[in-house]
């Protein structure tokens, strides 16, 4: 039975999307819940699990074309059909089968060819040793199956019996005959042995689980004090860059794209002009989802904005405490954490900039979902914390720095990014001072954190140098008046401030 599986509505009314990156091929065998595909929506990318189980038969769509919902995109055969040994799936199982049958033949071999060895070893040492004669204390009892001495307890290697004429009891392999004073050095292991212990060992690693290990963690970041110092001005740790250099060491080339992944709008190299004059790009996915939000936002909502210069001194003095706090270690620390904790903070105060606006009605919502502006190499996009009013300044940390490196990597979701009630968009990063952002659709108020850096600032009737940074914020003036606006602005820069208004 062959089964057709068609592009779903992966939600919030898709009609459409672009077929990006098969996972499988045909004649490939797919599980239910396996990824098939992943599809580039107007939000975000999407992978779609099989709702079958079977073989691939072939695949519908190419990559690159856009498809309407409910299009067929892949045809998904029985798993249960009868197949020939020139199958995929037989071949393996065949290729297993008899790889674990010759592994297990050649470390037959081997062993018995060692316990010979060995029992050819101890015979002279036991020749050597006064023989016990039968009135005398029997030895204590050996077992007769010893541990072989490379120390792999996966294989037992049995101790030969000694000559008749000997009169003694078993012998432990390797150590002579029992009460001898022959020489219990441990002997350097024949090539038999090696080769024999080798086969066990890759045939315990094939039955294991894989784990991986960070490379931070195996080994030791080799870089060229150049190298170092490229990395810390473009805010690059070099324990998660991936090196490419012949020793083993990170290169400039692994920062600077490392770095153009972490910020896509860094402007880190000068590229060379195109070969063509004019390049097209088509207007599609997650573009064409936001020019016709922001289309609609800038021509709907009549905007208002406010901007405040802030003393933000004691907020980078904060940040860097946190940062040396056991309790956040390991944690991204950042003065967006701060300013996020601020607006929940202000929200509180004043609700009316978290509300969405309706024609019949104005909705005040009592929660934040708060959204956070991305830069990603698809494109702008804000997917939002949910429920932030309820978290703790570490739970808030860890979600920002989930959320940043999930939209990072593209695997942004439309869920994460539904029901937003008020956005932050950090264009300090930028080294930007401020600007006048654009609402977020349903949305009637969005934050802007300008670049922090030292300012000359007067203190006491003195001018000192203090860390100062612009906070710029536009509001829908159908919903939030004048006042309102000024105090949750204000309410903010206090926090950035003082950051200790937040024990409040």
């Amino acid at each position: 039975m062959t089964s057709e599986f068609t592009l779903p509505d992966v939600g919030e009314g898709l009609t459409e999307a672009e077929i990006v990156e098969w996972k499988v091929a045909p004649g490939d065998s797919v599980e239910i819940n396996q990824v098939l595909v992943e599809i580039e929506t107007a939000k975000s990318l999407v992978e779609l699990p099989s709702p079958y189980a079977g073989v691939v038969e072939s695949i519908l769509v190419e990559p690159g074309t856009t498809v309407d919902v409910g299009t067929p995109i892949i045809r998904v055969g029985d798993s249960t059909a009868p197949t020939t040994p020139s199958g995929r799936a037989a071949e393996s199982e065949s290729l297993e089968s008899g790889g674990l049958a010759r592994t297990a033949q050649v470390v037959s071999q081997n062993e018995q060819a060692l316990s010979a060895q060995r029992a050819r070893q101890a015979e002279p040492a036991a020749s050597a040793t006064p023989v016990q004669s039968s009135s005398s204390p029997a030895a204590p009892a050996r077992s007769a199956d010893a541990v072989s001495a490379d120390g792999d307890t996966g294989s037992v290697a049995h101790a030969p019996e000694a000559p008749a004429d000997s009169g003694s009891g078993a012998v432990l392999v390797g150590y002579g005959a029992a009460g001898g004073h022959g020489s219990t050095r441990r002997r350097r292991p024949s090539q038999t042995e090696v080769d024999a212990r080798q086969l066990r060992v890759a045939e315990q690693a094939r039955r294991r689980p894989t784990t991986s290990v960070p490379a931070a963690q195996a080994l030791p970041i080799i870089a060229k004090p150049p190298i170092r110092k490229l990395a810390k001005d473009l805010e690059v740790d070099l324990a998660v860059v991936q090196p490419t250099g012949l020793a083993g060491e990170v290169t400039r080339d692994d920062v600077i794209r490392h770095a153009q992944q972490a910020s896509v709008f860094r402007n880190i190299e000068t590229p060379e002009w195109g070969e063509e004059r004019v390049e097209r790009i088509p207007v599609k996915g997650v573009r064409k989802a936001i020019a016709a939000a922001m289309t609609s936002s800038a021509f709907t909502a009549p905007h208002v904005s406010l901007f405040v210069d802030v003393d933000a001194t004691r907020t980078m003095e904060f940040v860097k405490r946190l940062k040396a706090s056991p309790q956040f270690a390991g944690v991204k620390v950042s003065p967006l954490l701060i300013m996020a904790k601020a607006i929940i903070w202000a929200v509180r105060r004043n609700p009316m900039v978290n509300s969405a606006w309706t024609d019949r009605e104005i909705l005040v919502r009592h929660f934040v979902n708060l959204g956070i502006a991305a830069a990603t190499p698809r494109g702008l996009i804000v997917p939002n914390v949910k429920e932030a009013q309820s978290m703790s300044l570490l739970e808030l940390a860890q979600a920002l720095e989930q959320l940043t490196l999930t939209a990072r990597d593209g695997k942004t979701t439309p869920a994460d990014m539904r029901d937003g009630t008020i956005t932050i968009t950090n264009i300090g990063v930028f080294g930007m001072d401020t600007g006048t952002p654009i609402l977020n659709p349903g949305e009637v108020a969005i934050v802007a954190l300008g670049t922090i850096k030292p300012k000359a600032w007067v203190v006491d009737g003195e001018v000192r140098s203090r860390m100062v940074t612009t906070i710029g914020a536009s509001f829908d003036h159908r919903v939030v008046d004048g006042d309102v606006a000024s105090r949750f602005v204000a309410d903010v820069a206090s926090v950035l401030e003082e950051p200790a208004l937040l024990l409040d």
